[in-house]
């Protein structure tokens, strides 16, 4: 699953994989651990059940069902169709979602806050993991993970064009996300953060 953050406001645009967050209230729904983690296994591995769900986040499948349902209901999931007994698969309505840090009013910018730090909590508490545990992968798994820090003297506009020309590298691999097919043999879904900061904020903040 790809989540976006930006610094300005951008419009929506139906037709894009990544879904725009615009409504306070989606915003809300997905800013929970659990609902985050179920995105995330669908991008893995979809479609699937509550129950097989369950199996991957460590999760109750009743718990899962509930979630679910809270997804579908603010059009982050979907149904995957008919499927034999009772079994009710679902998968991704997109392939990811981005949220706005600049909103209109008060209640968008309250959601987009709560969001924005749920994200980051988890972005950081996974790095602090993977680090921890990075000794025990295997082979070429554990050259390619890897830290980087990196200085750039830019201006606000830079600093902008900066992550976009990233993001547009990234965009090449895009199409593996929403189609498994694509995915060549041997490879694994990796994760890529990027923190984007003024360096002095934090010098003075110390």
């Amino acid at each position: 699953m790809s989540f976006e953050k930006s610094s300005q406001p951008q419009q929506a645009d139906a037709a894009s994989p990544i879904r725009r967050l615009t409504d306070p209230k989606a915003m809300r729904a997905v800013a929970h651990p659990t609902r985050l983690a179920l995105l995330e296994a669908l991008a893995q591995r979809e479609p699937l059940t509550a129950t097989e769900a369950a199996e991957l986040i460590g999760e109750s499948p009743t718990n899962c069902a509930f979630h679910l349902r809270t997804l579908a209901k603010y059009g982050f999931v979907e149904e995957a169709g008919d499927a034999p007994g009772r079994r009710r698969p679902w998968r991704r309505s997109h392939i990811g979602f981005s949220v706005d840090e600049v909103q209109p009013d008060s209640e968008g910018s309250a959601a987009a806050g709560a969001l924005s730090q749920l994200l980051w909590d988890t972005w950081l508490q996974r790095i602090s993991t993977v680090n921890s545990r990075r000794a025990r992968f295997e082979g070429d798994w554990q050259r390619v993970t890897e830290a980087m820090e990196h200085l750039a003297y830019v201006t606000p506009d830079e600093a902008r064009e900066l992550n976009a020309d990233l993001l547009a590298v990234l965009d090449r691999y895009r199409d593996r996300l929403a189609d498994p097919a694509r995915r060549p043999s041997g490879s694994l879904p990796v994760e890529l953060v990027l923190f984007t900061f003024p360096l002095d904020s934090v010098k003075s903040a110390g």
